[in-house]
């Protein structure tokens, strides 16, 4: 049995909301910080959260844009707006500037504006240290529970995964997982992890499989311990179940038990 919750916990002089779930038990377990998509804190990540409490993790998903400093631009229904008109895209073409454009001029002015603003500054000016400092606050958070043990490690799918790679680099984690998501910039950055690192990718993601050879070239020269599998025919996001696009059930049942065995070899 598992219990979960709505929480929010201190990031400075912010505040940041997360679903927090945990084995509805006395005893001590590791914690796991797992980290959304591009388009905020969702069912599904919550779900995958639970999941995850139920092999025996305190797990907390922090709501990255619920700060004050952001909620403002990513609000729940500016991120619906945004994200209801990527999905209307090709996957194909999600990052086709001209298609983009010209779908984007089908929209009303309001529509436009908000998925500019958006757009903005989830992938033009991402604002990644910020981020970054509110998920090194919710290690703290974890680390802070009675339920928790000395050991903590993250996931995070797609820009999530960036984000638990970030993290990662601040050497406050014991291992991280990461689901198709882009590099740490600079690479150098790297030489600052403490424990393993395993990456998970979709065949067919080009965009982000051309920073792979970067990653494993930074990873072999900080004598950082890592594994990397590559699941063909697969598309970024495969692992998301409530993307009939991208969704591949046997990879994500496969990326599902590794993580399990990486989590608990190096948590446990």
């Amino acid at each position: 049995m598992i219990k979960s919750e709505s929480i929010s916990y201190p990031a400075g002089n912010d505040s940041i909301k997360a679903h927090l779930s945990y084995p509805d038990d006395a005893e001590k377990h590791p914690g796991i910080i797992l980290i959304h998509e591009i388009f905020g804190l969702d069912d599904h990540t919550k779900n995958v959260a639970d999941r995850l409490a139920a092999e025996g993790y305190v797990v907390l998903a922090p709501h990255l844009f619920s700060s004050n400093k952001l909620s403002p631009i990513l609000s729940q229904q500016n991120i619906f707006v945004t994200m209801k008109f990527m999905m209307s895209l090709p996957v194909d073409k999600q990052r086709d500037e001209k298609y983009r454009s010209d779908a984007l001029a089908k929209l009303s002015e309001d529509e436009r504006d908000i998925i500019s603003k958006v757009n903005q500054l989830l992938f033009v000016n991402r604002p990644i240290e910020l981020m970054t400092e509110y998920l090194s606050y919710g290690v703290d958070y974890l680390k802070s529970l009675e339920k928790v043990s000395n050991k903590i490690g993250s996931a995070g799918f797609c820009f999530g995964g960036g984000m638990s790679i970030n993290l990662g680099c601040t050497g406050k984690i014991s291992a991280c997982v990461i689901f198709y998501g882009e590099n740490p910039s600079p690479i150098e950055k790297i030489k600052n992890v403490n424990g393993p690192i395993m990456g998970l990718y979709g065949g067919e993601d080009h965009r982000i499989n051309s920073g792979l050879s970067e990653l494993v070239k930074a990873m072999v020269e900080y004598k950082k311990p890592f594994t990397i599998r590559v699941f063909p025919g697969t598309y970024h996001a495969f692992f998301n179940d409530t993307r009939p696009q991208t969704y591949n059930k046997h990879a994500a049942d496969e990326a599902w038990k590794m993580l399990l065995k990486f989590f608990n070899d190096n948590l446990n």
